[in-house]
């Protein structure tokens, strides 16, 4: 690494410009091929660094993905939770995360130490964490799922076995509305979905009539209640592609957009708008992961995700019965 490289555990690699002048693409495939590198990237990452990874989607197809690879390393454009979860199923592959500040507000609400004495107060009831979870807190939990295998894996637990959902309280809400379950919730929201406005949808409605409204389930009830269709980024993706070409009010982060106009470009797209004037539907911490990010973090092969073998070892338990769980789930 040239001396001039300093990387800052927080924030990256601080006195390094870029040349402006480089073809960061062009770069970036350039150092993928050379390192056999692999490009994982959610659909909500800015469209450039969507159109430069292998694989683009949701959390359970990223997981599958990481699964899977051959690859040397695995580069993870999305947040920490993520990529810590790649790292858990490739213990002896590279996973490289372009911004270590890419965190996620539902898996900062639920602090492990918090999460254990919660979890205390109901021994006997089966532990199902949404994947937005850090390692620690996946590591106390006895099934992980995401938002498109969540009723799946739900309706595969005995009716009389009681369940604890975290950490996502939407969430948990709308499954127990699907799967007739009474389950004890953790309180945690996200705060890109948490901001959806049912007065401005209902506005939107007015001005589109003919649009459906499209929404990810960690939304709030009272936007869930408008929604023709709720699902994960990936299930929302495949509807609109499926029903198209038509209108449909996106009520998820708008990274999706960007796929879902490739899929369809007769489809009418129209962004949800938040409760205020503010760009609240585009995630503040996936947005941190930049082409310039993603080059410097190619070119040194830093910041890198580490943990400790014990907990990577309780966190892959949960996360295997997820992937077991969770297959012809699309």
């Amino acid at each position: 690494m040239p001396a001039t490289a300093t990387l800052d555990p927080a924030l990256g690699f601080v006195d390094e410009p870029v040349d402006p002048t480089l073809n960061l693409v062009d770069a970036i495939q350039d150092l993928k091929a050379e390192k056999n590198a692999l490009l994982l990237a959610h659909y909500y990452q800015e469209a450039a660094i969507q159109d430069l990874a292998d694989y683009v989607g949701d959390s359970l197809g990223l997981a599958r993905e990481a699964a899977a690879t051959d690859a040397e390393i695995i580069v993870f454009s999305g947040v920490h939770f993520m990529a810590e979860s790649a790292k858990i199923l490739n213990p002896e592959k590279k996973v490289l995360l372009p911004d270590l500040n890419a965190g996620c507000s539902l898996a900062d609400t639920c602090p492990p130490e918090a999460f254990a004495d919660f979890c205390a107060q109901y021994p006997d009831h089966t532990v199902i964490t949404y994947v937005n979870s850090s390692a620690a807190v996946k590591a106390l939990s006895d099934i992980i799922c995401t938002s498109s295998s969540a009723a799946h894996i739900i309706n595969q637990v005995p009716d009389d076995q009681p369940i604890l959902f975290a950490p996502d309280r939407n969430l948990g809400e709308y499954l127990i509305k699907e799967t007739g379950r009474d389950m004890v919730l953790w309180d945690g929201v996200c705060i890109v979905h948490e901001t959806f406005s049912e007065k401005r949808i209902l506005r939107l409605k007015t001005r589109h009539p003919d649009a459906e409204v499209l929404a990810h389930p960690e939304c709030r009830d009272a936007v869930l209640q408008h929604a023709d269709f709720v699902g994960s980024t990936s299930q929302i993706r495949r509807y609109a592609r499926e029903n198209g070409p038509a209108a449909f009010i996106v009520a998820t982060e708008e990274g999706i957009l960007h796929q879902m106009a490739k899929d369809c470009p007769d489809n009418n797209l129209i962004p949800a708008p938040p409760e205020s004037g503010c760009n609240c539907s585009q995630c503040p911490h996936m947005r941190l992961n930049t082409l310039e990010k993603l080059y410097l973090c190619l070119k040194h092969e830093q910041p890198e995700i580490t943990m400790e073998e014990q907990l990577r070892r309780e966190a892959l338990q949960p996360i295997e019965r997820m992937l077991e769980l969770s297959q012809g789930v699309k």
